[in-house]
């Protein structure tokens, strides 16, 4: 039996086969030495070596995979991007590491807004969860500026279009506001390119906020804080995977110690603000960067005290000083 071959490489974590397919297109991925073309297929048991930009990919077999999926907090600003040439924050940063495959996106979110963004190990589940045909729902929270009015809900819902096609929520509630600033709960069952907020500004009205608070009956809950991720269950995987008509996973690498131990929301705080501290740091990162730091505002110390005429003790001058010589001395006493 054969399997296409952005099948395979999907199963091996190599990105989404809408990804995939792309890469084979533009000639990215070769077999046996030879450019890959739309339509190859793997046989089971092959043992063709498989390359994606010259580098060699470990291929998993169906029975080697194990489905993981991670709920991230995206905060604002971050990049749906692995790479960016400008060297901003991009949501793969923060992602635990794999020892094989690598973590898919399922969908985007783009810069401006937060919220739930799902990982997976499982490219075919990424794909099957993105694709319009199973209509997973997505929820988003979003605050709009301006006027809002009964007949523009009924056309978000009736349908709208836009300039890649029709396009409607299939529910808007109101969540309250205040003056010209307005929050709705919005949900969809497709994932188009900034489509929230193209919907809205269809209507005349402009969106400020905006944060995807759930994608199946996945929610974004309190445990997770902004920037922190948290790894599923196989109870929720496989409801996932049930949702798109994929088999049930059978293994997790969480242990059950670890699911009743699950990281606290003051430890993946911490984590979050360790991480923010050396990506803000403007030194170089790790242990080296900060020794050099630390260096660096002592010679900047000994040459102030210089400039004023005070010269540095050193030697034994240096260890002989008593940092408690102007405390009395308490007296001693035998026992």
């Amino acid at each position: 039996m054969s399997e296409k071959l952005q099948k395979v490489l999907a199963r091996s974590g190599q990105g989404s086969r809408r990804e995939l397919e792309l890469m084979i297109q533009n000639g990215r991925v070769s077999i046996d030495g030879k450019t890959a073309k739309l339509g190859d297929r793997l046989e089971d048991g092959h043992d063709s070596i498989v390359r994606i930009d010259g580098h060699k990919i470990n291929l998993v077999a169906p029975s080697e995979e194990v489905c993981r999926v991670l709920a991230y907090n995206k905060p604002e600003g971050e990049l749906c991007t692995r790479h960016d040439p400008d060297g901003r924050r991009t949501v793969f940063d923060r992602l635990p590491r794999l020892e094989s495959g690598r973590w898919v996106s399922v969908g985007r979110l783009d810069a401006n807004t937060s919220g739930l963004l799902l990982f997976t190990t499982d490219g075919e589940l990424a794909n099957r969860l993105m694709h319009p045909s199973h209509r997973v729902e997505r929820e988003y929270m979003v605050r709009v500026f301006g006027d809002v009015n009964e007949q523009m809900i009924k056309n978000l819902v009736n349908g709208v279009e836009l300039e890649d096609g029709m396009a409607r929520f299939e529910d808007v509630v109101y969540a309250g506001g205040e003056g010209m600033n307005h929050t709705f709960y919005v949900m969809l069952t497709e994932g188009r390119n900034r489509e929230v907020r193209r919907l809205w500004d269809s209507q005349g009205v402009t969106v400020s906020r905006l944060k995807r608070v759930r994608y199946g009956d996945i929610f974004l809950t309190k445990d997770i804080p902004r920037g922190g991720w948290m790894e599923l269950e196989l109870k929720e995987v496989n409801y996932l995977r049930e949702m798109v008509e994929l088999k049930p996973e059978e293994n997790t690498m969480l242990t059950v110690e670890g699911q009743k131990r699950k990281k606290g929301v003051r430890q993946i705080r911490r984590a979050v603000r360790r991480h923010e501290e050396r990506i803000n740091d403007d030194s170089p990162r790790g242990r080296r960067g900060r020794q050099d730091k630390r260096r660096a505002s002592s010679r900047n110390k000994d040459a102030e005290a210089t400039s004023q005429g005070r010269r540095k003790p050193s030697g034994n001058a240096a260890n002989r000083r008593n940092p408690l010589k102007n405390k009395p001395a308490k007296p001693r006493t035998r026992k």
